[in-house]
């Protein structure tokens, strides 16, 4: 991704998607629907930012397909088109395994994910958007019995809330009701982001994923970086340490957080290059499993046995997994008990073998390959 000087385009455009990229994650990097700091950021929220505050740019009007876009099929049917009008977001966000599941959507702008996922999980399924921003909202709402007919479901499977990410509680989610969790680089606009990962644990049931898309920075970003407008309201000011993300993990409970994808933004503005210095910056896809409290998990060799839909022949699990069909691959604790406690066990043959591997014994995108969110984004 590239970081141009300011003008009548935005500053930030896709780079082209690493090798490893996998369909349904996010290609490109714009700014988000909703979601964010409670009154504290302006651009494409839905309303326009007051003068002078930030850049008008592609998430203000019509933006190109990413390539993960461009790989969906629901996303060039006519269902998606007139929610897309309205939508910021960063590319599709979608994980593998999706019938018949339960999802909540953080950050769900004018509804495009969900309606593209209500398709996915099918009528028994369910999907819920919620976003700070009530007249998204209420652009979401107006589609939902257009999309209802153009499936041909018989009753809505999708639901639109306002409220915040990171207190669900007082929109009325419960503990453990949903399989999958999805956000599309809208937690970077939360101060509090571990008040927003401590709810999704929350409302995750045991087994189920939290698939998210965001932005990290290489180093603790300093003030002058976090309280810069225009960096701010490229989703850059808000970006996470990537290291504390572990940290927040597994102080929340999560098993240690998987790298799907990874893209570089590069800056070519001379003003932002100085003020970022040595900081660097990537747009990563990440997905963090809560898995039930167990005894000692045991390493295994798994079978992937097909019969994903879309994922029949091979499966990208994450940057260090690919499983292919009948192919026997042996996997450590962690990776083992994922695939037995989440909804990928059906699709799964797993035998124990017995010795166990030491502790982070380098499957771990941030285990022992500290350094492999920034080695992607260089192949």
């Amino acid at each position: 991704m590239t970081l141009g000087p300011a003008g009548p385009e935005s500053p930030v455009r896709a780079d082209e998607p690493t090798a490893l990229e996998a369909p349904g994650s996010s290609g490109g990097f714009l700014h988000p629907a909703a979601g964010g700091a409670r009154g504290t950021t302006w651009c494409r929220l839905g309303k326009p930012a007051p003068q002078g505050s930030v850049p008008a740019g592609p998430g203000a009007g019509p933006r190109e397909r990413s390539a993960s876009e461009s790989r969906s099929p629901q996303c060039s049917s006519p269902a998606v088109q007139r929610p897309r009008r309205r939508y910021y977001g960063c590319g599709l966000v979608i994980p593998e395994c999706l019938e018949n599941c339960w999802i909540l959507d953080l950050g769900s702008g004018s509804g495009r994910d969900c309606y593209v996922l209500s398709q996915l999980v099918g009528e028994t399924g369910h999907v819920t958007g919620i976003d700070m921003t009530e007249n998204q909202v209420e652009v979401a709402k107006k589609y939902i019995e257009y999309h209802m007919e153009k499936y041909g479901f018989q009753t809505p499977n999708v639901t639109f809330l306002h409220g915040y990410m990171e207190n669900l509680e007082e929109t009325g989610i419960k503990n453990e009701s949903y399989d999958i969790v999805i956000s599309n680089c809208v937690i970077n606009l939360v101060p509090d982001k571990q008040a927003v990962l401590q709810e999704a644990y929350r409302v995750l049931k045991h087994g189920g994923e939290l698939y998210f898309s965001d932005v990290y920075a290489s180093l603790e970003l300093p003030e002058e970086i976090r309280t810069h407008r225009i960096l701010w309201g490229e989703c850059l000011g808000g970006a996470l340490y990537w290291k504390d993300l572990a940290i927040l993990a597994q102080k929340i409970g999560f098993c240690t957080p998987r790298l799907v994808t990874a893209n570089l933004i590069t800056v070519q503005n001379k003003e932002l290059e100085r003020v970022i210095g040595d900081c660097r910056f990537v747009s990563a896809t990440f997905r963090l499993f809560k898995l039930p409290k167990t005894g000692p998990a045991e390493r295994c060799q798994v079978t992937y046995n097909g019969g994903i839909i879309g994922h029949e022949k091979e499966l990208i699990f994450d940057a260090n997994f690919t499983f292919k069909e009948g192919e026997i691959v042996e996997v450590d604790e962690e990776t083992a008990a994922i695939l037995k406690n989440s909804r990928f066990a059906q699709n799964f043959l797993i035998r124990p073998i017995g010795e166990k591997l030491p502790a982070h014994s380098g499957y771990s995108a941030l285990g022992s390959k500290v350094n492999l969110i920034w080695l992607l984004c260089s192949e």
